[in-house]
């Protein structure tokens, strides 16, 4: 564990200092943070070598081709999808309602959205990291390895320590989420013994992240004074609610169908 971590915030701040001398040389933030990510898995497989060439079978085991089928896959795929669809919901009920006000130097502007992807290297690289490399690295690490150490505490103490070990490696503004996030994945992880749903969730969900990140702007300030907005507030709180119950759905029939599986 302690190996880990260090070897995590080693990464993490080699990489850190990578993306500013790329962003001071005159590169796209975003491309800047991408790039320099490619830096990480280096760090983790030359620091980790002696655990990786030890544990060769045990982090083959976690991905074994009979855990994944594509009743497992669709239903990770579809767990991903709702997990980024709580995350619009209760942005555009806490808009609605005021529980986001904008500082109060932010003019107020009408809802505007416009579409726009940028060049295909740019976004090739982004999905590449974001939804490929990020997913892979932090699965085996924060499930395949946390998570998996605390499992003789119960699945309430270790999907909770990882999923706030692994909000720990997030900006602060997005711990709420990577919580929630962490929670999900650490459920799928507990339940399957396997990491192909959570990966497969988590790059689902990365990959949407990188879509309305990337390729969608969106403005929307509204008049304090007209907040709030009733119908649309209520509208999204349902959907919210909605997502909640279908992702412990979908997450209790991944128990009943591992529970009925031929051992």
């Amino acid at each position: 564990m302690v190996a880990l971590f260090v070897a995590s915030t080693a990464g993490l701040i080699a990489r850190t200092i990578l993306q500013r001398q790329l962003t001071n040389q005159g590169l796209q933030p975003s491309f800047a943070a991408d790039l320099s990510f490619l830096v990480i898995p280096p760090i983790l497989i030359l620091l980790l070598f002696p655990i990786w060439r030890v544990e060769k079978p045990y982090i083959l085991a976690l991905f074994r081709r009979v855990d994944i089928n594509w009743a497992v896959a669709l239903r990770a795929v579809a767990i991903g999808a709702l997990m980024r669809l709580t995350w619009w919901s209760q942005l555009i009920a806490g808009v609605s309602l005021g529980f986001y006000p904008a500082p109060e130097a932010t003019p107020p502007t009408a809802l505007a959205l416009s579409f726009h992807c940028p060049p295909l290297p740019i976004i090739g690289l982004g999905f590449f990291v974001m939804a490929l490399l990020v997913p892979l690295t932090e699965e085996i690490l924060h499930r395949g390895y946390v998570q998996e150490v605390l499992r003789y505490r119960g699945a309430v103490v270790s999907v909770i320590v990882s999923a706030i070990v692994f909000i720990i490696f997030h900006r602060y503004t997005s711990w709420p989420f990577a919580f929630f996030a962490g929670v999900i994945f650490g459920m799928q992880f507990w339940i399957s013994k396997s990491l192909w749903p959570s990966f497969i969730s988590h790059a689902t969900v990365n990959g949407l992240i990188q879509i309305d990140w990337r390729c969608m702007t969106g403005q929307w300030n509204p008049d304090p004074d007209s907040i709030p907005f009733l119908l649309p507030g209520i509208i999204a709180g349902t959907c919210l609610l909605a997502s909640i119950i279908v992702l412990l759905v979908l997450i209790r029939g991944m128990a009943t169908r591992t529970r009925h599986a031929p051992r």
